[in-house]
């Protein structure tokens, strides 16, 4: 007879089943109450449920009906006097039973990974009385697994890092894939692992997933990152197996296996000999093809005539050795300095010591310009004397400025009027000699602070600035002076000798010592014998420059 596509489909099922329990032992099962069986008053003797053992394959493609097996009760003489009923998991909605033969089929497709088993329950009933003839009996339908799953790579895809220049053999990192087939039953489950794409580089372990380094000496600078492309296949790796793949990004982390290395043996920097102290005459750096920390360097000047003009550090970001000044540049004192500067890594890998030492070395020469310097004069400040009672056109001092600069410059000499409103004084432009413009006055004025501007002749924008302190020496030329204007009262009762007025004098003038005052009555007054005044020799109170008292 031949059979057509869907027959035979399910004649593959059915065989499929069949070989599968012809490996079992179908026992005939019995179970049974531990109560005794009652009906019309009289004891039954136990009887016994018969069935083989059920299995049922997953996955069923078949239109009709999957026969799971058959139900039977040893009270049943195939007389069509007994009727089987079927209860629980999945009863009628998957699972239908034949009341009369007992047999059991599966009406709809069965996923051994969405349930893997199914509990049921049986009775067989007299059809005349619809009572029990066995006691309920319950059983299981175990669904057959057969290889419908791919093995999956749930933490896929996966990132991984190791050290470059590792040796072979180095684990990397370990991938997993799960198969949801039945790992108790054939091969459907059990994986082993493959590389598809990263050799020769990666190997990967067949039984674990373990990834591995396969060649030395891989090299960061070279190639810092592969992508590989893994495969687990299940059945062991058989013809037939279904298979999953994962993507691993293994980067290789820098280890400090590369020193540092002046692009250049020499450089060449020329500066300004006006650039201000801690100003930055340049940047070199030492290229390092590692990176992070083992790029990390430190520079230092380690020979040179410029050791204490010029110092170096390092710019944390950027690794950079900056070139600062310490010192004032004076073109006519030096035009150039030469320094020998080194740059070594901080953090060395002892396992490359023997690639050579981890730093190097270059020169760096520094040019110093000349720059067009304002006139410089010989004092900071000059200090100078002149009485008050000078003449106008008396020297009082000289003050002196020169160029700085190669040209040396002649220099011309000027007061900054705004420090000498009333022109008290003048200046030769030509030699810097100071004298009087105007009569002095001490008391007016006891010093006076001028500021003399130096120009060079050829750039007139050069100006230097000197500051002169010019004090003025007094004379005696103020009279004395009543400190203020008196007025006495005296009783008509007073007593002779008794003090009416104490008088005092002041003076305008500042004599080392301070002022002595002698006092008398004028002649007009002289002749009034109601009064007499004591001159008190020059002894005063404090703040008076004489005192005498009136009587």
């Amino acid at each position: 007879m031949k059979l057509g596509k869907v027959e035979f489909c399910h004649f593959l099922q059915i065989l499929a089943l069949f070989l599968c329990l012809s490996g079992m032992n179908q026992a005939e099962l019995s179970r049974s109450r531990s109560k005794p069986y009652f009906q019309s008053g009289r004891t039954r003797t136990k009887r016994s449920w018969v069935w083989n053992q059920f299995f049922v394959l997953e996955e069923y493609m078949g239109t009709d009906p999957l026969y799971v097996g058959k139900l039977h009760s040893d009270v049943d003489k195939g007389d069509g006097s007994i009727k089987y009923i079927l209860s629980g998991e999945g009863a009628s909605s998957i699972f239908i039973i034949d009341e009369n033969t007992g047999d059991i089929h599966a009406t709809k497709r069965l996923d051994r990974e969405e349930q893997a088993y199914y509990t049921l329950r049986a009775q067989a009933l007299d059809r005349l009385t619809n009572k029990p003839v066995e006691p309920e009996s319950e059983f299981v339908i175990k669904i057959q697994d057969i290889n419908d799953n791919e093995p999956k790579f749930l933490d896929g895809p996966y990132t991984a890092g190791v050290p470059e220049m590792s040796p072979v053999g180095t684990s990397v990192v370990q991938v997993t894939a799960t198969d949801a087939d039945d790992p108790t039953y054939g091969n459907s489950a059990r994986v082993v692992y493959s590389i598809l794409q990263g050799q020769p580089y990666f190997s990967v372990e067949p039984k674990t997933g373990v990834i591995k380094t396969a060649l030395p000496n891989m090299d960061r600078e070279a190639k810092d990152q592969y992508l590989l492309v893994i495969q687990a296949k299940d059945m062991v790796g058989q013809n037939g197996g279904l298979s999953g793949t994962t993507s691993v990004t293994v980067t290789l982390t820098d280890v400090n296996d590369n020193p540092p290395r002046f692009p250049r043996r020499s450089y060449q920097y020329n500066v300004p000999e006006s650039l201000p102290v801690a100003s930055v005459v340049a940047r070199i750096k030492a290229a390092d093809a590692d990176v992070g920390p083992n790029a990390e360097m430190e520079y230092k000047i380690v020979d040179g005539d410029g050791l204490g003009v010029f110092k170096i550090s390092v710019d944390k970001d950027t690794q950079e050795g900056i070139i600062t000044i310490q010192k004032e540049l004076d073109f006519e004192a030096k035009t150039s300095y030469t320094l020998r500067i080194e740059a070594a890594n901080m953090h060395v890998d002892p396992r490359f010591l023997s690639l050579g030492p981890f730093s190097d070395m270059t020169t760096v020469k520094i040019i110093v310009e000349d720059v067009d310097e304002p006139p410089v004069f010989t004092s900071r400040l000059y200090s100078m004397v002149v009485s008050e009672a000078a003449k106008v056109g008396t020297i009082i001092g000289t003050v002196a400025a020169h160029d700085p600069d190669a040209s040396n410059s002649p220099v011309r000499y000027s007061i900054d009027r705004n420090t000498d409103l009333e022109r008290y004084f003048n200046i030769d432009a030509n030699s810097g000699v100071i004298t009087t413009a105007k009569s002095l006055d001490r008391e007016t004025n006891a010093v006076h602070n001028i500021t003399v501007l130096a120009m060079e002749s050829q750039n007139p924008a050069q100006i230097g600035r000197g500051y002169v302190a010019i004090t003025i020496l007094d004379i005696n030329d103020n009279a004395p002076e009543f400190a203020m204007e008196y007025e006495a009262t005296v009783c008509e009762n007073a007593q002779p000798g008794q003090v009416i007025q104490k008088i005092s004098a002041i003076d305008k003038d500042d004599p080392p010592n301070g002022h002595q005052f002698y006092f008398s009555l004028t002649a007009e007054a002289a002749n009034n014998h109601n009064f007499t005044l004591q001159d008190n020799k020059g002894d005063v109170t404090p703040c008076l420059s004489g005192a005498a008292n009136l009587y």
